[in-house]
């Protein structure tokens, strides 16, 4: 469940690429936590725009940005939904280093009205649910360190736009994101560690394909991760039909990759579930409990 990804040199993905939490979003085990990530000690930390908006980044922050898409462009073909590769190659992405943030902005405000938002490592639940409320997608502003290349929990830069904001083109996607926005808003503090668990089998971890040969990745915590992109689409994990009262029911881990994916029919299915009422089945499931966890629990 890394968050990892790619660059230039595969056919079709080389137009999109030249042509592409919360760690302020991270979701943690079974539900939200937002925390500053540390490794060695050194915590993470978002870089700070100049007074003129632009954010700039250190040499080793864009090789790793560079080596991060050079990696995932290999995984991407016939893996990823063709929604996500349209949105990638409308985003232009920079193979060499970080994109500013406006440049994102721009091409997802003519696509669906939505922006990014640049945030810090750590911000609070409010701000989170308010941000997508408002179509505005927190994107923290650090890149992870090559230490971290294979795994990284909080959400970083590269997670956040390769791994979300292609689909941020799509209006479905970009619906079910300002919906989920405000129903955070208005949730208690139990209901939204349910909700965490929608968002998880969604937007960060959704399959989409019934058909096991036609199945394809949406889910940005699986496109930015080389081999969980890999092994989502695999005979290994535990591959089961989307229902909106099992997946609240369903606890997860974010230190491991996932044993168990939902799977929507489609793209437009995410329209459905925000239809659909999903509050009183939040109570519903509130009222019945999670389901035995399919992960090793600490001190069994």
């Amino acid at each position: 469940m890394e968050r990892l990804q790619y660059n230039h040199s595969i056919s079709s993905i080389n137009k999109a690429l030249s042509a592409k939490s919360v760690t302020s979003k991270t979701l943690g085990t079974d539900g939200f936590s937002h925390t500053d990530s540390t490794d060695k000690n050194q915590p993470y930390l978002s870089r700070q725009p100049d007074t003129h908006g632009h954010i700039h980044y250190s040499d080793d922050e864009n090789a790793m940005w560079q080596a991060l898409l050079e990696r995932q462009a290999k995984q991407i073909p016939n893996r990823a939904c063709s929604a996500y590769l349209e949105g990638l190659e409308k985003l232009k992405l920079p193979a060499t280093h970080i994109p500013q943030l406006q440049d994102i902005d721009d091409i997802l405000q003519a696509s669906t009205g939505w922006q990014t938002a640049a945030v810090p490592a750590l911000i609070s639940f409010g701000k989170f649910f308010k941000l997508l409320a408002d179509k505005r997608f927190p994107v923290a502003t650090f890149i992870r360190r090559f230490d971290d290349m294979d795994y990284i929990e909080e959400p970083d830069i590269f997670h956040e736009i390769v791994g979300h904001c292609p689909l941020l083109t799509h209006p479905a996607f970009a619906t079910f994101n300002e919906t989920y926005g405000k129903l955070g808003l208005n949730a208690t503090k139990q209901e939204r560690l349910y909700l965490a668990r929608l968002y998880w089998f969604t937007i960060e971890f959704g399959l989409v394909g019934q058909e096991p040969e036609n199945r394809r990745i949406y889910g940005g915590g699986i496109l930015s991760s080389p081999s969980e992109t890999i092994y989502a689409l695999s005979d290994e994990p535990d591959c089961r039909a989307f229902d909106l009262i099992d997946v609240l029911r369903t606890p997860y881990r974010i230190d491991q990759i996932q044993p168990i994916y939902y799977v929507i029919d489609d793209l437009d299915t995410l329209f459905d579930i925000v239809d659909s009422d999903i509050m009183g089945v939040v109570k519903q499931a509130m009222s019945l409990g999670l389901f035995e966890p399919t992960y090793a629990v600490e001190g069994i």
